[in-house]
Formats: C-alpha cells, sequence, structure tokens
C-alpha cells in the first residue's frame, strides 16, 4: 500500500488460498487479485514426458539415482549460515563418499542470489571437492527444472525448488527445515513440518532407502501449487492486454518449452577407492566410492583407480588402474594405445592404464601389454568401471582370451554385458 491505495494494478496468485490469504493480511489488496496460475511449474509439467533426455544431459546411466541437493537463499537455508545447525559441510563429504559412483548421480541447484552474493569463484571453492568427487553444479536459471525432472530425490530445504519437487510427487528430504519464516497455516509451513527430515550424522544411503522404499506423494504442494494447471500462458497474458487497455491477440497464447541442456556427465578426478567381487567365470560386481573418508565397508578385493587429471599427482604412484577421458583421435594425447602405453611407462605401479573414448566404450592397456577395447551400451555404466572389473578379474591369473563372450559387471543391482575385443597388437 501506499497513500491508502494499492502500488500494484495486479497481485497475480496461482491459488485461491492466496486469495482468502491477502484479503485478511490487507483487505484493501483484495480488489487486484488475479488468479493467473503458474508458468514455472506450467513449463515443468509440459516437459516431463522428455525426463529420460534431461537424466541422459546430466550423464545418468541405467539404474543410477539421481540426488539433486538444491538450497534457496536465507540464513537458515541448506547452504546459509546455520551455525551450529549448519548442514552443508556434513552433507557434502557423504555424498559423494558414501554414495557409490555407479549407483548415484550428484547434481546441485543453488539460488541465483547465493551466487550473487558470495561470486562464483567462492561457490566453485567451497564445492571444489564434491564437484571433483563427481558433483555437478547445475545452472540456477537454465537448467535446474530439468534437473528436477530428472532427479529420483531431492536433498533441500524450505524454498520452492523443494516444494516443486513435492508438487511433482518427487522425494524429497530436508536437511534445513526452519519455519520461523513461514506462517504457522502456510501450504509451504505444513509442508515443511510433513516432509521427512536429514539426520546429517547418521549414515545417507540408508535415509535414501527408506525415503524411496516409504514414498507417498504429497497432497499439500501438488494441490496448493497451481488451481490452473496449464493454463498460465493464457490467463498472464489476458491480465497483461487488460492491464495495457489493447485488445488481446488470437492466436494461443504459448510458454517456451524447457530447452534441453548440453551434456554434461559427471567427472571424477578425487581418487576412487574400488571393491570388486568375481561372482562367476566371467562376472565380476564393481563398486566404486570416491574420496572416501574412511575405507569403505564390504566383502570382495580392493583397489585404488585415479583418473590422470587428479588434484594430486602423487595419487598416480598409488593407482592400480589409470584412466582418462576422451577423443581417440585427439592430437594432444595421440591414439589411446599410445597414451596407455606411455601412461604404463611412466607410473610402473599401475597394473592398467585405461582410455575412455565414448559413453559406453574405453581402450585398455595391460601391464603384460595385452591392448583391449571394452565395449557396452553408452546408457549402460561409466566405462571406466568395466576397466576396474576387468582388472579384478586379470589380477586372478586369468586370460583375456577367455573373455570371447564378454564380461558381466554389476554395478549394485544392474548388469551390464561388456564385449571384450583385442584392439591392437599384443604384448609388446
Amino acid at each position: 500500500m501506499a497513500n491508502g491505495s494499492p502500488v500494484a494494478d495486479v497481485l497475480v496468485l496461482s491459488h485461491p488460498e492466496q486469495i482468502e490469504r491477502l484479503r485478511n493480511a490487507c483487505p484493501e489488496a483484495a480488489p487486484t487479485a488475479v488468479l493467473a496460475g503458474d508458468p514455472c511449474f506450467d513449463r515443468m509439467l509440459a516437459a516431463r514426458p522428455y525426463r529420460e533426455r534431461f537424466r541422459r544431459a546430466l550423464g545418468v546411466k541405467r539404474g543410477q539415482r539421481l540426488v539433486l541437493l538444491n538450497s534457496t537463499w536465507n540464513p537458515e537455508s541448506l547452504f546459509g549460515d546455520g551455525g551450529d545447525e549448519d548442514v552443508l559441510p556434513l552433507l557434502l563429504p557423504k555424498l559423494t563418499a558414501e554414495l557409490a559412483a555407479d549407483e548415484y548421480r550428484i547434481a546441485a541447484v543453488l539460488h541465483p542470489n547465493i551466487w550473487h552474493s558470495h561470486g562464483h569463484g567462492q561457490i566453485r571453492s567451497w564445492m571444489d571437492r564434491a564437484q571433483r568427487g563427481g558433483l555437478t553444479l547445475v545452472d540456477p536459471l537454465e537448467g535446474w527444472q530439468q534437473a528436477l525432472l530428472a532427479a529420483d530425490v531431492i536433498l533441500g530445504d524450505f524454498g520452492s525448488v523443494s516444494y516443486y519437487a513435492a508438487a511433482l510427487g518427487i522425494p524429497v528430504l530436508l536437511g534445513a527445515a526452519a519455519l520461523a519464516g513461514l506462517a504457522a497455516d502456510s501450504p509451504v509451513a505444513d509442508f515443511v513440518r510433513k516432509a521427512p527430515r536429514l539426520d546429517p550424522y547418521a549414515p545417507l544411503r540408508p535415509q535414501l532407502d527408506t525415503l524411496l522404499a516409504a514414498h507417498q506423494p504429497m497432497s499439500g504442494p501438488a494441490e496448493f501449487t497451481t488451481s490452473a494447471p496449464g493454463e498460465a500462458a493464457a490467463r498472464l497474458r489476458r491480465v497483461f492486454y487488460d492491464v495495457m487497455g489493447i485488445p488481446e491477440p488470437t492466436a494461443s497464447a504459448l510458454l517456451d518449452p524447457l530447452p534441453l541442456p548440453s551434456y554434461d556427465p559427471p567427472v571424477r578426478t578425487s581418487p576412487l577407492r574400488v571393491l570388486t567381487s568375481v561372482l562367476g567365470a566371467t562376472e565380476v560386481s564393481v563398486t566404486r566410492y570416491a574420496d572416501p573418508r574412511y575405507e569403505p565397508q564390504g566383502q570382495g578385493e580392493a583397489h585404488t583407480a585415479v583418473h590422470e587429471d587428479t588434484l594430486d599427482p602423487g595419487l598416480l604412484a598409488i593407482a592400480d588402474v589409470i584412466f582418462r577421458y576422451g577423443s581417440p583421435d585427439d592430437p594432444r594425447l595421440g591414439p589411446p594405445e599410445y597414451w596407455t602405453a606411455e601412461v604404463l611407462e611412466r607410473h610402473p605401479g599401475c597394473a592398467l592404464a585405461t582410455y575412455v573414448t565414448a559413453a559406453g566404450s574405453c581402450v585398455v592397456r595391460t601391464r603384460d601389454g595385452a591392448l583391449l577395447r571394452l565395449d557396452a551400451d553408452p546408457q549402460a555404466a561409466d566405462p571406466a568401471a568395466y576397466a576396474s572389473a576387468l582388472h579384478a578379474w586379470l589380477a586372478l591369473g586369468k586370460d583375456p582370451a577367455d573373455l570371447t563372450d564378454g564380461l558381466t559387471v554389476w554395478t549394485g543391482q544392474t548388469a551390464h554385458q561388456v564385449s571384450v575385443t583385442q584392439a591392437g597388437p599384443g604384448p609388446r
């Protein structure tokens, strides 16, 4: 209000509940209220059929769960300064160290004002270790809706992204759930009170498993986000032209569709601790953890796999498997057969060098000089995981010639069929 009159000609609201709230809080402004839906939510509803494309854009593989971390802009948000209640320093290491790399894909959406207030350099500094472990920072303006639609589970707070997720039926686990700034009788406060809570001191994976197993979509967010789903474009255009006092066009009012994001797969340059078990004649399970704080618990043998561009080059001296990703015709590295030979010569402790050439393929060289190509469905696991499976299989003294029918690699509960063929000359 200004001088006893409403400042705005029109207050655009998305649900009758908001009109009633406005009427109770400021009855003088109630006549300006117009129900026009939620264009942001409408764009997500329209893009739901393309969920698998959005998942592929983020490099989510078959059998993986996408965990999306999100924070609003508030001192008590997940990325805020919560003092003793600040869970982010506890949560970030858990995401990449406790969740197996080939079973979980991790991404984060931070409110644009977080980026603006702290600066890109500071944000990336805070998130650096998590990013090297495989976390991806999603564009806060252009990519967050697509990431939300792609997600299997949300780790969030009381902000709108978490509320939208619940409205879409996506499981939400709240890491920050302050009620102080919310009206006690508001739909958002009701959501915060009822949504499951994260225990930052407990192991993370059991909490995610419990959340997903017990998940039932919350009725409140789905009901109160908008009372006119799919109608925002038409309603808003009508309001705009009424305010301007000119005739509305007759063509249909439409919203821009959500664009397909650029391909942005994870790049893990932190050391990977790999647990393997040879289950059968040509069957191996692989579980990889990025930069774990403690030795992972599990059956079978363990080895270390390290990206050639790791932050600490000293780790390459203790790596059993060294890998990198690139084009097979990259002139800087030479063909895969040259790069793999160079790596084994430079690092005598390495047993297997792996050059990932495509989404489902890699070329590996063993310590005895065998050059092999591993191929699988591009939507299956990271080919570097196949290389670790092959390393475990060869470590038992087996001969690559016995893999004419390929290798079955298990990541979690998902099996991947990998062909193994000779990629070049034998021992050098």
